[in-house]
């Protein structure tokens, strides 16, 4: 379900926190650190995604809540709750692995009934859900986009949600952005994921070694990197900078697998969307450099994916 960009930011964002730590400060070991991390990111996925499916369901329990008034009018006693069978809200909820996800996490007992109860009221009052409302018919882009909008529309943007999960969730500034990309994900097509597995065994694998190998080759990176760096102080460069640099030159070197070009292509992209405004040009320059002068030295050796994979077997 999570993608290597994604393990890339994971990976990224506790070196940083390893590289600010407080000199003597008492760490845990790194990849420990790191799955607790993908834990909590999956925690908060299967929240999201749970959010979601009970604004869906509300439907019915504002529909019971009106008819039970004292003088219900014609309109309370004729609520439509179409999107409580929605066919996508079915198939997540249908889920074997949504429903051990919810034993798993529990986050029934975390949601705010007053933010769904809102969160509902607004949908109830959008003109996409007055179209879908209007219509028996049961299309299924429609149930898609229902679903969605209830995500992009009425939970992202909304300050008071985003407080919400920013108190419960640490992980959500960090996390924002990846779990956006995988509920969206999620929603295009569900069948078949298992949300209880945000990172499957070869990308777990991949994970540690990233992580490992950006550690313990700290120095054989900063090697290569630091003269390149021609008129630049060293200590000066951004540190988030010097991270994706040297995690892309672990790449370059130790990982035979993945082409140069995606690496470097990788970490131009992480430190334009993380870095400064100069970072990507920058980052660019320097594993270019560094990709030149190793492959012409013929340190870099490569393998097909799946050439190697066939051997394996």
């Amino acid at each position: 379900m999570i993608s290597r960009r994604n393990i890339r930011v994971k990976v990224m964002q506790l070196l940083y926190i390893i590289e600010t730590a407080d000199e003597g400060a008492k760490l845990p070991k790194p990849v420990q650190v790191l799955k607790k991390q993908l834990d909590l990111s999956n925690e908060l996925f299967v929240y999201l995604l749970y959010f979601i499916t009970e604004v869906a369901r509300y439907a019915e329990t504002s529909a019971f809540n009106r008819a039970a008034r004292n003088l219900p009018s014609n309109d309370d006693l004729n609520v439509n709750t179409k999107i409580a069978g929605n066919s996508l809200l079915w198939e997540i909820i249908e889920s074997e692995t949504f429903k051990e996800a919810l034993e798993v996490f529990k986050p029934q007992h975390t949601i705010s009934k007053d933010l769904l109860k809102k969160t509902f009221d607004a949908l109830a009052e959008s003109d996409i859900y007055q179209l879908y409302t209007a219509s028996d018919a049961r299309d299924k882009a429609k149930e898609k986009e229902i679903i969605k909008f209830i995500f992009t529309n009425l939970m992202l943007p909304n300050e008071s949600f985003i407080e919400h999960v920013e108190e419960v969730f640490h992980n959500w500034d960090d996390d924002a952005e990846m779990m956006e990309q995988l509920v969206l994900n999620y929603i295009q097509k569900p069948a078949g994921v298992n949300v209880l597995e945000m990172i499957g065994t070869e990308k777990w694998q991949f994970a540690q070694s990233l992580l490992e190998t950006t550690i313990s080759k700290k120095e054989v990176a900063a090697d290569l990197i630091k003269p390149k760096l021609k008129n630049w102080d060293a200590e000066r460069i951004a540190l988030l900078d010097m991270i994706l640099m040297r995690m892309g030159v672990c790449e370059l070197l130790f990982f035979e697998t993945i082409p140069t070009k995606v690496t470097i292509n990788e970490y131009i992209d992480l430190a334009k969307d993380y870095s400064t405004a100069q970072s990507g040009q920058f980052v660019n320059g320097i594993l270019d450099n560094i990709h030149k002068e190793l492959t012409e030295s013929g340190k870099i050796q490569k393998v097909n994916f799946n050439a190697s994979n066939n051997k394996k077997k």
